[in-house]
């Protein structure tokens, strides 16, 4: 039986540039087959887990969602580090699952996070039968997981080749997640080089101490509680993690008194047994054949072409590289394949091209940022239903800007490995999501695209829709028209089923507020980037919302994680840099991780925009602290002036100010200002962004606009009176109406409480978001109180010239998910809508 390959880490024995704790430091990791030095049992320091989560089947495993694995229910308290019971116990639970030497199956896959949106670095996961190895962990890996049925609770080991947001940005949602998860909540071993320190010093202040113990940093060891591994520049051989036995010999076994059965099985799984016919202990060396030695792939991360330098130096590779009349090194020493994370344009360099030359035989694999892969969306099932979305309401969805399959055209793809044997030739090509390059079992060695998502462009899900829910057709058409102003939409619309849809009185009792007398378009929109809570899942990322003033730039209220990939989804590439480069103002209402993970990712591309170009950014903060460089940070409750953020060359029209006060503290959402030195509050803020007046063309005053933000709260007068007036209130409803104590406990509202609040307040419309993860497409909610309320979803786009017509859009967002939503009845439905306008 073949065995299983060896898994090698090479760390450079000389690489100046990388010995300065700086983030473009870059890890060159191999996978390699041939003997060395083994690693002592104790690194990693590895406590057995619960053994309830370690049954597999063999082979491969029959992978379902995470929020199908984790049947025990995820901790939120104790994944915070806010769980009493958690007080007394030093770390999570930490497998030990050593490599089977009898493995089968075992391939490197391309996980292909940020390929659609180039907002971060893709991910590479190596599969064993009994481990499993990710590199990398950028934004978004948590959700790309849940989407694509890769199960987090099965990663042994995580290892960052920089330490960055885009290789890192999401790990603290991940170990967050892996907090919380089944009775006693899980661990994982993350290395990565010497800046490791830093991000876990910054970690700290939100993620428990218990899930961070087993943080492993190499390169020069650093003062920190991160364990360090010996200094690379003494490690000049990679470091053997698995040993390659060779195959199991039955001429062997027999000879020394074995019968064929279970004791064969024993010995090829590494434990010794007792002979039949002798009275002698057979160990597994005893019966097996000369090491096969297994291949080698390459991961290589070489962020600029100053790393390239350095790449083309490193001795200790050069016994892989092939001799000047391009032979091959010895077959112990041939590289197989090789996958490149470094960025397209280092990757054309000529220096680099000149290193990929010297491996004759590989195969080369390029996950970097590859143009091909831009607009072919990553997470198909919140594409799909944004393209429903669109389909049916243009105006509040538009088309995302990286979805345009049906107007791209690629080549033939690249030429296919055999599956029939060992692979003979190699070539360059580009990944794909989900690409595989098989290493176990040997005769299907090489590329295996059977797992790469099919492609569909929107059309395709249009006419998927229309045939579930054929009165959608109806629908969109009535939706449109509430946009003219026609008398159409005054009169019923014919539905099948003689159903039909009339205007409901209470949608013309709102008169229109007088701010938004003769609006402009290009005033303000509201981007609902993330509307889901606590973690983020197939349809809905975690809280970000995006106030687009257009040519005064904008601000984020709140940026979890995955908040550029969104902007890049709403905007497009080029859009998203736009908008990012416009920033003015960031405000985070408070520290849990669902609400400011992504803050890293932006400040970094914004820095990486602007760089050479005066520029300030606003950052407002309910905690202290800032992160980030030439930012300003505003003590909460500080008023700020739009005028002062605008771009120097605007025209010199009035523009619109902006005061945000603080009005929240706490679940009490009290009122009051922080001023400096005030004590560091771990409770969830809101704010209030209102406008300054506006001048019409005869002079006359005109109210600005008034937007708030509730933050995670309970219902409270506080709010209510910060929410007097407003043009829109944005509040959460984590839960339905019937989970009024699951609210109280965990100091967040219900859909009737937010709806309340806004309608004692007067507030104009209201949107509602933040909610849990137990609603995967839409909430429960009972539209009889909602006359001037609207759900909201990802990427969903309010101009504020839209306004009156938002709350009329609500029941056909109901009917469009009627066949989703959680206790409903189809008739049900369909009688909710039967009375809308």
């Amino acid at each position: 039986m073949p065995q299983v390959t060896s898994l090698r880490l090479l760390f450079p024995s000389s690489f100046p540039l990388l010995s300065k704790p700086r983030p473009n430091r870059s890890l060159f990791t191999v996978l390699a087959s041939k003997r060395h030095r083994k690693v002592p049992t104790q690194s990693p320091n590895l406590a057995r887990r619960n053994s309830s989560t370690l049954r597999e089947s063999e082979g491969r495993d029959e992978e379902v969602p995470m929020e199908e694995t984790d049947r025990v229910g995820f901790n939120k308290r104790r994944a915070e580090g806010r769980d009493k019971n958690d007080r007394a116990r030093k770390s999570l639970q930490l497998k030990v699952r050593e490599l089977n030497p009898a493995n089968t199956i075992s391939y490197a896959q391309i996980l292909g996070t940020g390929m659609d949106t180039q907002d971060t670095s893709p991910s590479v996961l190596l599969f064993f039968d009994r481990q499993r190895f990710i590199f990398n962990a950028g934004e978004g890996l948590q959700r790309f997981c849940t989407e694509h049925k890769i199960k987090l609770s099965k990663i042994d080991h995580i290892f960052l080749s920089r330490v960055c947001s885009e290789t890192a940005g999401g790990l603290p949602g991940l170990l967050l997640t892996l907090a919380g998860m089944g009775e006693e909540g899980m661990s994982v071993n993350v290395w990565g080089p010497s800046d490791l320190k830093y991000l876990v010093d910054a970690m700290r202040s939100f993620i428990p101490n218990a899930a961070m113990v087993h943080t492993r940093s190499f390169g020069p060891a650093l003062s920190s509680v991160v364990a360090a591994m010996p200094d690379s520049s003494k490690s000049l051989d990679p470091i053997v993690l698995i040993d390659d036995e060779g195959k199991f010999d039955p001429a062997k076994a027999m000879a020394l008194g074995l019968k064929p059965g279970p004791k064969y099985r024993e010995l090829q799984l590494g434990n010794s047994v007792k002979s039949d016919h002798q009275n002698i202990m057979v160990n597994p060396s005893d019966v097996m054949g000369p090491s096969v030695p297994g291949p080698i792939v390459f991961l290589v991360d070489c962020p600029t072409e100053s790393h390239v330098e350095k790449l083309l130096s490193i001795q200790s590779l050069s016994s892989y590289y092939a001799d000047p009349s391009g032979n091959p090194p010895d077959g112990s020493k041939t590289v197989t394949c090789i996958i490149h994370l470094s960025p397209a344009s280092v990757i054309s360099s000529s220096n680099y091209q000149k290193w990929m030359k010297r491996f004759s035989s590989a195969q080369h694999i390029l996950a970097g940022h590859e143009k091909r892969n831009v607009e072919i969306p990553i997470l198909k099932s919140s594409a799909r239903i944004a393209a429903r979305l669109n389909y049916l309401c243009p105006q509040f969805f538009p088309a995302p800007g990286f979805w345009s399959l049906q107007q791209r055209s690629y080549s033939a793809p690249d030429s296919i490995a055999s599956s029939e044997g060992p692979v003979l030739e190699r070539e360059t090509i580009s990944a794909e999501n989900l690409l595989k390059f098989t290493l176990r079992p040997f005769a299907h060695l090489g590329l295996d695209r059977s797992g790469i998502p099919s492609s569909m462009s929107p059309s395709e899900v249009i006419d998927e829709l229309l045939i579930e829910i054929p009165e959608i057709a109806d629908a969109a058409q009535h939706v449109s028209q509430l946009w003219h102003g026609s008398r159409e939409t005054e009169e019923t619309f014919p539905m099948q089923d003689n159903q039909v849809m009339v205007e409901e009185p209470w949608l013309n009792e709102n008169t229109l507020p007088s701010c938004l007398e003769n609006i402009k378009r290009d005033d303000l929109e509201i981007v609902l980037l993330g509307t889901g809570s606590s973690q983020p899942s197939k349809y809905r990322n975690v809280s970000s919302i995006y106030i687009n003033l257009f040519s005064k730039g904008g601000l984020l209220l709140d940026c979890g994680e995955g908040t550029l990939g969104q902007l890049k989804r709403r905007y497009g590439v080029e859009g998203a840099d736009y908008a990012v480069k416009g920033l003015r103002c960031i405000w985070i209402s408070h520290i849990h991780a669902d609400h400011h993970t992504g803050l890293a990712r932006i400040l970094a591309l914004r820095r990486d925009l602007l760089k050479g170009v005066p520029h300030e950014l606003g950052f407002m903060d309910a905690f202290e602290g800032i992160t980030g460089s030439r930012t300003d940070h505003f003590s909460p409750g500080s008023p700020i002036n739009v005028e002062d953020m605008n771009d120097k060359n605007s025209d010199g029209s009035s523009g619109q100010g902006i005061d945000c006060t603080l009005f929240a503290r706490g679940s009490r959402m009290q009122s009051y200002w922080k001023r400096p030195g005030s004590p560091v509050d771990n409770g969830a803020f809101g704010v209030v962004l209102k406008a300054a007046e506006r001048i019409n063309s005869v002079g006359k005053a005109i109210p600005g606009w008034k937007i708030v933000y509730s933050g995670d709260t309970r219902p409270c007068p506080e709010l209510i009176e910060a929410s007097r007036g407003a043009t829109v209130l944005i509040h959460e409803a984590t839960f339905e109406d019937g989970m009024v104590e699951e609210a109280i406990a965990r100091n967040h509202s219900t859909t009737k409480e937010a709806v309340d609040v806004g309608n004692s307040a007067g507030a104009y419309r209201i949107i509602l978001t933040h909610f849990s993860q137990r609603y995967p497409k839409i909430p429960i909610f009972d539209e009889t109180h909602m006359h001037k309320t609207c759900i909201a979803f990802d990427m969903m786009s309010v101009n504020i010239a839209d306004l009156p017509v938002l709350p009329k859009v609500l029941p056909y967002l109901k009917l469009l998910f009627k066949n989703q939503m959680i206790g409903d009845e189809s008739n049900d439905v369909l009688d909710a809508v039967s009375e809308a306008s």
